[in-house]
């Protein structure tokens, strides 16, 4: 057994034995940017962009669509960037979080994006490696959040560098009279789709951003957080008929010398080959030498490292680029709800008709808001339901569009025509199965260990499982990072469903995870619970303020 069976093991045991340092206190006076800094970098400003009718919530986490894809341009990777992390408005709504105090202050402003983030510090660093088939010099450019532009860190076509850290040869490029097959990849394979680009998103994880806060807890976090990136990118994208597909198997040493980063402070975690308008890529050969100079700049007088963030990086890059082959995690996969337990039907899950651009920009948490007097529909249940079994299919090189690894329960206190209870749900029947009859509210309030959410107010409490140790034992310490951007997957497309519906919704990590083993039986099965996902209708006219009309 690997490194991370023991950090897999100490998160679910951190509601009962403190992880180290026990008596850890941040410094938020010193804390970090929720950004990277690169003072004298150019800076190209991206520009806008207009979704297509027809590109709904619905339409991005259904199935693959019919007919051509569609390739990207600069306004729609702009658009992408923007809806999905880029700041799009400003948190001043009056709820229950503890950083309620601190919101008028603009120094601590807590800016909107679309895609959720755990603990709201967002420590994705987004690179953009361009080749000649896109629209600005080849280069290696970072996604500045806060401007919403690039930032050119280096000049020259680096891309045929990034394919040979993907495990693409050169020579099997489109040009290549083999075709793009010639690496044994089919065209439209993960290695095949890369093969035929010379445009990456690179996704990269600045420790510090998180840890400074949570320590030793960091890189479970951040691991989810690269998944809620992945999933915002797969939803707005197949709603517009474009394709996202992340790959998470490669050279990351050699990625990570390629952006200038040492992985002990910035791990790389996922690589999407882009399609791109107008240009038959032109591949260049590998770029060994060349690497990116320039260097963040920390805001922090004082950086510490801990064990177990520098221990989980270093057994998740250790056979990075060895990627499973297909149908590897078949021994992983999660169990289907024993047949034999009673069921109660639910309805169809309502069509979701809110544009995703609209959706995205309306995600919030509902912080403390939620009105058990206003119970939730079971339309509503469902398509959320619905929504987070989409989610668990993350598509590229994960291996979870044919092996679904992540099984779901719901804790159902205020639905209407739903028993309260406790439920597996069936996803092949769209069926809830009754684990456990009577109200939850105790049992879940008793297990959470923060003060910003009455879960016994909520409408029901989803609670996505993974057989992790399962997955490790499959596939090595990376799979860790598989699972955890599977259930950050899950989570992004539930608070994007629940958007769309206008309702309330709340993702939390603080809870007891042994006791809901406990009470859902997960002992026998092997089933971890890694987040909670509460859905709920708000209490009405809630204060806040138009920040946008001040």
């Amino acid at each position: 057994m690997g490194y991370a069976h023991d950090y897999a093991a100490a998160i679910m045991r951190r509601g009962r034995v403190p992880m180290p340092p026990a008596d850890f206190v941040p410094n938020w006076a010193d804390g970090p940017r929720k950004t990277k800094f690169y003072p004298g970098a150019d800076t190209v400003p991206l520009p806008g962009h207009t979704v297509p009718p027809g590109a709904t919530v619905g339409r991005g986490l259904g199935p693959a669509h019919d007919g051509p894809e569609r390739a990207f341009d600069l306004h729609t990777l702009s658009g992408m960037l923007r809806d999905s992390y880029g700041l799009t408005g400003r948190r001043l709504g009056v709820q229950a979080n503890t950083d309620l105090d601190a919101l008028p202050f603009h120094p601590l402003a807590n800016w909107s994006r679309g895609t959720a983030s755990g603990g709201g510090l967002y420590p994705v660093s987004i690179y953009w490696v361009s080749g000649p088939s896109g629209p600005l010099p080849p280069g290696v450019h970072y996604y500045a959040t806060r401007h919403h532009a690039m930032q050119r860190l280096l000049t020259g076509d680096v891309s045929g560098e990034v394919r040979e850290a993907l495990g693409v040869p050169v020579s099997a490029a489109p040009e290549d009279p083999a075709g793009p097959g010639a690496s044994g990849a089919p065209e439209d394979s993960a290695a095949g789709r890369a093969a035929g680009a010379d445009q990456f998103l690179v996704l990269g994880i600045k420790y510090w951003q998180n840890a400074f806060k949570y320590n030793s807890f960091s890189f479970h976090a951040v691991t989810m957080d690269v998944g809620t990136v992945m999933q915002t990118w797969r939803i707005w994208a197949r709603a517009q008929g474009l394709r996202v597909e992340p790959l998470m198997w490669f050279d990351e040493r050699r990625l990570a010398r390629l952006l200038g980063i040492r992985t002990e402070e910035e791990g790389v975690f996922a690589v999407v080959p882009l399609r791109w308008q107008g240009a038959e890529p032109r591949p260049a050969p590998p770029a060994g030498t060349a690497a990116v100079r320039r260097r963040d700049v920390e805001r922090s007088r004082t950086v510490l490292t801990f064990d177990a963030v520098t221990g989980m990086q270093r057994a998740t890059e250790e056979h990075a680029a060895r990627r499973p082959a297909a149908g590897a995690l078949a021994p992983a996969a999660a169990p289907v709800p024993d047949p034999r337990l009673p069921a109660v039907p639910l309805p169809a899950p309502l069509p979701l008709v809110a544009d995703v651009r609209t959706a995205l920009r309306n995600r919030r948490s509902s912080f403390g808001r939620f009105d058990a007097g206003r119970p939730l529909s079971a339309g509503h249940l469902a398509s959320c339901l619905a929504a987070a079994a989409a989610g668990s299919s993350l598509g590229g090189d994960t291996g979870t569009d044919t092996t679904p690894v992540a099984g779901l329960y719901a804790f159902v206190g205020h639905t209407e025509g739903i028993p309260p209870g406790t439920y597996a749900y069936d996803v092949a029947a769209h069926t809830l199965r009754l684990v456990k009859a009577g109200p939850p509210g105790t049992f879940l309030q008793k297990n959470y260990f923060l003060a910003n959410y009455n879960l016994e107010q909520a409408g029901a409490v989803l609670v996505p499982t993974v057989r992790t140790r399962a997955v490790l034992d499959t596939v090595g310490d990376r799979g860790y990072r598989v699972v955890n951007a599977v259930v950050g997957a899950i989570s992004q497309s539930v608070y994007t469903a629940a958007s769309a519906l206008g309702v309330g919704c709340g993702v939390a990590l603080g809870f007891d995870n042994v006791s809901y083993t406990e009470e859902l039986g997960l002992e026998r099965t092997g089933e971890a619970p890694l987040l909670i996902m509460m859905l709920g209708n708000e209490r009405p006219a809630p204060a806040d303020f138009r920040h946008e009309i001040a």
